[in-house]
């Protein structure tokens, strides 16, 4: 029989962080383990919708279209002809079209074009355009909260400059573009008092070319962009040591958008492992816990895989929070290769290695998640903790939570060592606490709650002197 820390070898790492991390901060008075929020119905019901054969048919198709890669025809002949990335463009616009016709108009279709100038990979000035769908928010107080999903629909095969040779692209990534139009497909069925982003960028293969403009714009106009949650290789290759039940996400440590005088801060508190984009993660993962979606959310707690890069960081970049979903073993002969026979062995990344219902599974997490956090009250605004008086208790403070959605707040802390939050007091409609707790031992955060149980982001507190 296989152990089952070799066939999974993240329960043994858990293991290994359980035995060195030591006991659990003492609890406070009233404190409990935080428990998952209870599922949410309609959203349950909405999950339920997420299927395989669709995912299956929207990479298929996409696949379909010969070359995506972003140095392919885009002119009118090709995309009647049905082959390169103009036509994959027209397609996912076509789709998302359509699923706002199902929904009596909910979705507004955009387009975001712009020319990349040459670089690198751009030989020369190329036209890029992103593809999405806006959900808009029913509460006029928390419609301009916004919460992002987003794929990489373009492709590339061994010559990242090649724009004619076939580049299927299945995996990488027509499974996260497809995980973006079936998050909207079922999610535009419900309304969320913030507003979601459906998006498909292309460029990614030459720099991260479309993200980085789209993230540039949401920066420049002042977007209250509270999540992206970007899914890239996501299909579930079908190799022997795959494991189907997990899926990586990645968020970055130390902020990329911080200030020297922030960093500096930061290491002088020990919040490295707590940016923006960490408790993003730990909310995912809290998500999984609260639906069956059928795939386990590991934390790595890595900017992306080592070395290499995704459309998440260019969100970073600006300052947002933003993540990376990607599968628990890649296949390299699938990714980034001419599809051809060698020795027997099959390279290119065809539909075919792709796992359509782990797919599914793992755009059943994209959408729990995005429905959380669209359905939750804003994060709580100036979160504070005294530091004027030497003392063992810790006093913290903050203001309301901008929507008036909230009803309460929770206070939350883990241990220094811990990955993720260990306990949580519930506080009531109040601004400020207090507890027996030595802030030198713990990491505080503080979280809205509305009256249905949903719950915010948690921010970590600021020391106030």
């Amino acid at each position: 029989m296989i152990s089952p820390l070799r066939k999974r070898p993240w329960l043994a790492a858990a293991s290994l962080l359980l035995a060195v991390s030591g006991p659990a901060p003492a609890e406070s008075p009233g404190s409990s383990v935080p428990q998952a929020p209870a599922a949410d119905g309609s959203v349950s019901a909405a999950l339920g919708e997420v299927s395989a054969e669709r995912m299956r048919a929207g990479i298929e198709k996409l696949a379909s279209f010969g070359t995506r890669a972003t140095l392919s025809a885009q002119d009118p002949a090709s995309i009647a002809a049905g082959r390169g990335i103009g036509a994959a463009r027209e397609w996912i616009e076509a789709e998302f079209e359509r699923y706002a016709k199902d929904c009596s108009g909910c979705l507004e279709v955009k387009t975001d074009s712009f020319t990349e100038p040459a670089a690198d990979r751009i030989p020369q000035p190329t036209e890029i355009t992103n593809v999405y769908a806006v959900l808009k928010g029913t509460d006029a107080e928390n419609e301009k909260r916004i919460v992002l999903v987003t794929g990489h629909y373009d492709s590339r095969n061994s010559d990242p400059l090649d724009g004619k040779g076939d580049a299927p692209g299945a995996n990488d990534d027509a499974s996260g573009a497809a995980i973006s139009l079936e998050c909207a497909r079922v999610l535009s069925k419900l309304r969320f008092p913030a507003t979601i982003i459906f998006l498909t960028v292309a460029g990614e293969e030459q720099g991260l070319n479309g993200s980085h403009h789209f993230a540039q714009m949401a920066k420049e106009q002042g977007w209250n962009l509270e999540a992206v949650l970007n899914n890239d290789i996501v299909g579930g290759d079908k190799s022997v040591e795959q494991d189907h039940s997990v899926v990586r996400v990645f968020s970055e440590g130390l902020p990329a958008a911080a200030t020297e005088q922030e960093i500096r801060r930061i290491r002088g508190l020990g919040g490295e492992n707590d940016s923006g984009s960490r408790q993003l993660a730990r909310y995912i993962a809290e998500a999984g816990r609260s639906y069956d979606v059928g795939v386990k959310p590991i934390l790595v707690f890595r900017l992306d895989r080592y070395l290499r890069g995704g459309d998440h960081s260019s969100f970073n970049q600006q300052g947002f929070a933003a993540v990376r979903f990607t599968e628990f073993r890649e296949d390299f002969r699938h990714q980034h290769q001419n599809v051809r026979t060698e020795n027997g062995i099959e390279y290119g990344d065809l539909a075919k290695f792709v796992d359509f219902d782990y797919v599914a599974r793992v755009a059943r997490l994209n959408a729990a998640s995005l429905a959380s956090l669209a359905s939750a009250p804003a994060p709580p605004a100036n979160v504070h903790l005294l530091t004027k008086d030497l003392e063992n208790d810790s006093t913290l403070t903050w203001e309301a939570s901008p929507g008036r959605l909230a009803s309460g707040y929770e206070i939350l802390w883990r241990s220094t060592t811990s990955p993720e939050w260990e306990h949580v007091e519930k506080v009531g409609d109040v601004r400020r606490t207090s507890l027996k707790l030595s802030k030198d031992n713990v990491i505080f955060s503080v979280r809205a709650v509305d009256a249905k149980g949903h719950r915010s982001l948690p921010v970590v507190p600021l020391p106030e002197r």
